[in-house]
């Protein structure tokens, strides 16, 4: 695991010309779009980086992208990858490994999301305040490299405080309504049946997705700071959902979603829109 860190961060560190790039990115479905609200400097497909697997999901382009969003250097992925896909936790959550080797601090993450809550609608964007792992594997299992992160990490604020809070002020100022709840995290492909949707909901989900925790779980192992927006593009209450229209509510979220995160790395710097 070293060793291949080491490699890809090796090949992927000359891209950022020595300068910091505290803030990574993660766009998942239907938030693809966001590459545009990025000044790319460099967009490196997922297939030319040593050790990276490849994403295999439709509406998820597989590129890193390193530049600039209103003048603040980030690394993004356009495209994750997903257990499901028949990756490891460890393929999985490479990348956020890697991130953390080029010196990213800060991680935010979106997702599209189950409504689970019967307040959410869909179109409604959420802020991640915590989840429920209930995956089968978990990104940490087998020995522990000191180097990467503790034994035991601490997960009593998986998700920043400070981000949610700044997120919040971001929202209101923009007249974006935000949602806050908690995501469960599920292996899928398969989407959930309407009993899986109350049991979620039971437990304590409002938004349940096949994302989001591993990547999150091993930035926390790794010091980062977490955000997580979720874009509700079904609710427990439709009949059915299939992948094409998950994908068109993230897209017509989007505009939102983006306007949200653009102004959230900004009050991170202490910039802001009158």
């Amino acid at each position: 695991m070293l060793d291949k860190i080491a490699r890809s961060s090796a090949f992927l560190a000359p891209l950022l010309a020595g300068e910091e790039h505290a803030v990574g990115l993660i766009l998942g479905t239907g938030l693809g779009g966001a590459r545009d609200a990025i000044n790319a400097r460099h967009v490196v497909p997922y297939a030319g980086i040593p050790h990276f697997p490849v994403s295999t999901v439709q509406g998820h382009a597989g590129q890193w992208i390193v530049g600039e969003i209103d003048g603040r250097r980030v690394i993004a992925m356009q495209g994750r990858f997903h257990f499901y896909e028949g990756y490891s936790m460890q393929e999985v959550t490479f990348p956020v490994r890697v991130m953390r080797a080029l010196g990213v601090k800060t991680l935010v993450v979106s997702n599209a999301a189950g409504g689970v809550n019967p307040d959410f609608q869909t179109g409604d964007l959420m802020v991640i305040t915590d989840h429920i792992n209930l995956f089968p594997e978990h990104p940490l299992r087998g020995k522990n490299e000191d180097a990467l992160g503790p034994r035991f990490p601490e997960m009593a604020e998986a998700y920043s405080p400070r981000l949610i809070a700044l997120a919040g002020e971001a929202g209101r100022r923009l007249d974006i309504p935000l949602r806050r709840g908690v995501y469960a995290g599920l292996q899928g492909p398969s989407f959930e049946t309407p009993a899986e949707y109350r049991w979620i909901r039971v437990i304590g989900g409002d938004a349940v997705g096949m994302s989001t925790v591993p990547e999150v779980i091993v930035a926390r192992h790794a010091g980062m700071e977490c955000f997580g927006l979720s874009v509700i593009t079904n609710s427990a209450s439709s009949a059915k959902t299939n992948h094409e229209e998950v994908q068109e509510a993230g897209r017509l979220a989007q505009p939102r979603a983006i306007a949200l995160v653009r102004e959230l790395i900004r009050t991170m710097y202490g910039q802001t829109t009158k």
